[in-house]
């Protein structure tokens, strides 16, 4: 008994408070135009529930480790202890920190792509993506066409299709393959995990084909447990175990430590055993991020991501966690509102499609919805759609994807259920008044992107 009551409430206790502001409705309305509605040009502190990102967030244990911050240009004690938390985590031999995932990604693609190759992910998120771009690759999704269909339940949604990428890479050509990169848990498809069998399939025909195997792990805790709690033979092994067998079948991965290893900034190459890339990639990393040994992060942030790295295993941790995220999907499920079923690791997604149908996407329904939440209760979320899709970089034309999503992301041991409420209740009040919600247009349309800085305008 005592073990299910402990189960029911927050598996940690709050040290320290940061006071919330609160607008009114008319200052919000006013500040969402000032913002071009557009919910990443709002100033945090007009926001009262941000739900735009689960980057960011410590513990006690941490920040007690960022006090012994070794500031050394190179050689930094808390470089050595990031190094082995690596090491003994995920089995790698070689690791490089950067100052964040999009870091990482900037200095690794280049290595691996030549100009006109494709990239193969489950489903690229947005920097991914432009990097894989900027280095003159094409992005190409292949996660299961289950993902598209968001009422209906599977366990791993961010599975790929790995028959369709066998014919696509006969289709074009293994040399014409830069990698394979699973993203873990897959975020663009509602921050669904990938299965152990899938991973392994994905490393069976990478080997098949001389393809090099990549993952993108800024959710590698969230994805092990859904592993243990779905995927039969796992329910008895531990977090750990899960981990490590999950990377055995890569042979590298970047990393945004902001999310699973908890610290407020900070990234990561890792590479198992791949001395020559690994040589590679501290060339590039010194002129780009900072010396091999610091990678544009401070001793204090190092220290916090070793620490972080070790503490995001936790079980009672990831278990408080994916059911944060599971009340607040449950209670809008309850009201019937459209979201992507079942619920993924770090965020609830609302199908702004259905939740809008009345929209055309080229108006960017989603985007609509987080401007609603945002005067109806100072709740900033973030559209993960239409605007974030961008353009076909060939044709110019809007890309007009099957998933168009807002994403209400949970930061990490921030809010309590009293906060899921109050965005369950505003989600509620929104939709009531759906019909009479207007799609947007641009103002500004930055050419690469553009989601993080367009300001846009109500279409009349």
């Amino acid at each position: 008994m005592p073990d299910d009551l402990t189960k029911m409430a927050e598996p940690y206790r709050i040290k320290m408070v940061e006071p919330l502001r609160v607008l009114s409705r008319e200052e919000r309305i006013q500040k969402i135009k000032e913002a071009g509605y557009n919910t990443f040009l709002l100033k945090s502190e007009d926001v009262y529930i941000d739900l735009l990102t689960d980057s960011g967030t410590s513990s006690d244990y941490q920040w007690a480790g960022m006090i012994m911050g070794d500031e050394a240009y190179a050689g930094s004690r808390n470089f050595i202890h990031l190094y082995e938390a690596v090491k003994d985590i995920f089995g790698y031999n070689y690791m490089v920190p950067t100052h964040q995932g999009r870091g990482a990604e900037r200095v690794l693609f280049p290595l691996l792509i030549k100009k006109g190759q494709y990239v193969i992910g489950n489903m690229h998120f947005d920097t991914t993506k432009a990097h894989i771009e900027m280095a003159g690759g094409t992005a190409v999704n292949m996660v299961i066409k289950e993902a598209e269909d968001t009422e209906n339940y599977h366990p791993f949604k961010g599975n790929f299709d790995v028959e369709r990428m066998e014919r696509f890479i006969r289709e074009k050509g293994s040399e014409n393959i830069a990698f394979i990169l699973a993203t873990v848990t897959c975020n663009s498809a509602g921050g669904q995990p990938v299965s152990m069998e899938n991973i392994k399939e994905v490393k069976r025909v990478a080997d098949k084909y001389g393809i090099r195997f990549f993952i993108d792990a800024a959710r590698f805790a969230e994805n092990a447990y859904f592993i243990k709690q779905r995927e039969k033979g796992y329910e008895n092994k531990s977090i750990k175990e899960i981990v490590r067998e999950m990377f055995s079948y890569a042979e590298g991965f970047t990393m945004s430590a902001k999310k699973d290893a908890l610290v407020n900034i900070g990234g990561m190459i890792a590479i198992k055993d791949d001395e020559d890339l690994f040589r590679k990639v501290q060339n590039m990393v010194v002129p780009l991020e900072g010396f091999v040994t610091y990678g544009g992060l401070a001793g204090r942030d190092m220290e916090a991501m070793a620490r972080g790295l070790e503490e995001g295993l936790s079980e009672d941790y990831l278990h408080w966690r994916i059911n944060q995220v599971k009340y607040l999907g449950d209670k809008l499920r309850e009201a019937g509102i459209p979201i992507q079923y079942p619920t993924g690791g770090h965020a609830v997604f609302i199908d702004g499609k259905k939740f809008l149908s009345h929209v055309p996407q080229e108006q960017f329904p989603s985007q609509a919805i987080c401007v609603e939440l945002y005067i109806e209760a100072g709740i900033r979320g973030v559209e993960v759609g239409a605007l974030l899709a961008g353009r076909d970089p060939v044709t110019g034309k809007e890309i007009l994807p099957a998933l168009d999503f807002v994403r209400l992301t949970i930061p990490r041991r921030v809010y309590t259920n009293s906060h899921m409420d109050v965005v369950a209740e505003a989600v509620k009040r929104v939709y009531a008044r759906r019909d009479s919600i207007k799609g947007l247009r641009f103002v500004y349309e930055p050419p690469i992107l553009r989601h993080f800085t367009a300001r846009l305008e109500p279409v009349e």
